[in-house]
């Protein structure tokens, strides 16, 4: 009998090995343009995000994600293809902020697709035997650099605008979830990549007026009302995860491309806040880049943890690849974060870099930066440097006057340049001194606080807005 028990036990126990050692699932949910602080679990008070709140306790919620660019496109092309922005020449959105006269220095000509050469995460994951979806914002190319030309079975853009209703959001959410849940369902014997991205909270964006209502008290109730909305169409896909028993080996990825837009743009005149944090969308100050990050994987991620390991978006293809058994390239500008999630090790120390050779719509100044541990140095192209000690001012507030690591800092940065190819800037020959002093010497946005905005502070943003737009010269057809 004991000889029996001993057997029967054994083949459970390979029976329960076979279950585990299954591929997981992959659920890669993007936002656009969330702010780092946007939900609550990240100490929105104002915001409503039950279902991303409890995603948090039940994996890993990131203190310092980071996005590889302040803006989307390159940032989306980063989590693809596991390289830095710099290094594909694809430095800001597609198509690009044209140049004006206002610019001291001309724009890079960028790559305006992902380019087919790169081998991307739904390419790899095809390979290894998954169906691969990709549901929502794609923007890295239009036909011929479509997802389904680059290792995804199945795309549906949806909307990126709907009209509020009882079954839709402002944002088009419910559509794409309904469409992501019917891809889960499809698949759901097999190992699935469902890569959906929101186009919310991007603007223009709208909720239904109840909704609004509800969230009256909020610091902009129309804004929260869509991160609401968002956060019950992921509750959806969740559920649906859950009622197909399907979420103990699926690991879920809910992210943003950048920070969340803090100076007035198209119809809004005040959007959201990334307090503690300086500036938004478009800077390579923290509130630009650092972004919420929710991971879950109850078969293999603890629950309740809160790294603060500074992690990137380059980094979600090895770390998809190892966690699902493949085995990522060289030359990748990513490192697995594996180890971090598994609470297996730690990852090395190394340095974080960002190029940004573009004047952007909110603002900025082409730039670039690297965080050396508490250490990050901005270099605003043209001369003007930038330290700060992120552990004694992570709001960026009082620059740090240390020449010997300024120059070393300096040196890495122009170090790594060379070694990706970042494409460099030349100067303008239409430039205008007036209008750049007007527009980035006069008024700096990335002071601007709009949670702190005085009366005259908001009407200020609102004609250096309206001065910003009238400079772009209109695009030709």
């Amino acid at each position: 009998m004991n000889r029996l028990v001993i057997l029967l036990a054994l083949i459970a126990l390979g029976f329960a090995s076979r279950l585990t050692a299954a591929p997981p699932n992959v659920v890669f949910i993007l936002a656009d343009d969330l702010g780092v602080n946007d939900l609550r679990c990240y100490g929105r008070k104002d915001h409503n995000t039950p279902h991303l709140d409890r995603l948090a306790g039940q994996g890993a919620r990131f203190t310092a994600a980071y996005a590889a660019c302040p803006v989307c496109s390159p940032t989306r092309a980063a989590i693809m293809s596991g390289k830095s922005p710099a290094r594909l020449h694809l430095t800001t959105f597609l198509p690009g902020r044209p140049d004006a006269p206002s610019q001291r220095l001309l724009h890079p000509k960028i790559n305006q697709h992902l380019p087919l050469a790169e081998k991307t995460l739904a390419e790899y994951l095809k390979e290894a035997g998954y169906a691969t979806g990709c549901f929502g914002k794609w923007h890295l190319g239009g036909k011929g650099y479509l997802p389904t030309d680059q290792g995804f079975d199945v795309y549906y853009p949806g909307k990126a605008n709907t009209t509020p209703s009882e079954s839709e959001g402002g944002k088009g959410e419910f559509d794409l979830t309904a469409k992501a849940v019917e891809f889960v369902e499809t698949h759901k014997d097999r190992p699935f990549f469902l890569y959906l991205a929101h186009n919310t909270p991007h603007i223009p964006y709208a909720a239904k007026p109840d909704l609004v209502a509800k969230n009256a008290k909020a610091f902009e109730p129309t804004y929260a009302a869509v991160i609401e909305s968002m956060d019950e169409a992921v509750g959806l896909l969740l559920k649906k995860l859950d009622d197909l028993k399907l979420a103990e080996n699926t690991i879920v990825i809910f992210t943003s491309d950048n920070g969340g837009l803090h100076v007035p743009e198209g119809p809004h005149q005040k959007i959201t806040h990334n307090t503690p944090y300086r500036a938004g969308k478009g800077y390579l100050y923290e509130g630009g880049i650092r972004i919420p990050l929710l991971v879950r994987w109850p078969a293999r991620v603890k629950t309740g943890q809160t790294p603060d390991t500074p992690v990137i978006s380059t980094d979600w293809l090895p770390t998809l690849l190892d966690l699902t058994g493949g085995k990522a390239p060289d030359g990748l500008d990513g490192v697995s974060i594996a180890s971090v999630l598994t609470g297996s090790g730690k990852l090395p120390d190394r340095n974080l870099f960002w190029h940004l050779p573009h004047y952007t719509n909110q603002g900025s100044w082409p730039s670039g930066a690297v965080r050396a541990g508490r250490w990050k140095l901005i270099e605003h192209y043209g001369g003007v440097l930038e330290l700060y000690d992120l552990a004694a001012d992570p709001g960026e507030n009082n620059p740090v006057s240390r020449p010997q690591l300024i120059c070393r800092l300096q040196d890495l940065l122009a170090d790594w340049r060379r070694e990706v190819g970042a494409q460099g800037n030349v100067m303008n020959p239409d430039f205008n001194p007036a209008l750049h002093r007007k527009l980035y010497v006069e008024v700096d946005p990335s002071k601007y606080d709009p949670a702190r905005a005085t009366p005259a502070e908001f009407d200020r943003m609102q004609g250096w807005r309206k001065q910003m737009n009238a400079v772009v010269p209109k695009r030709k057809k």
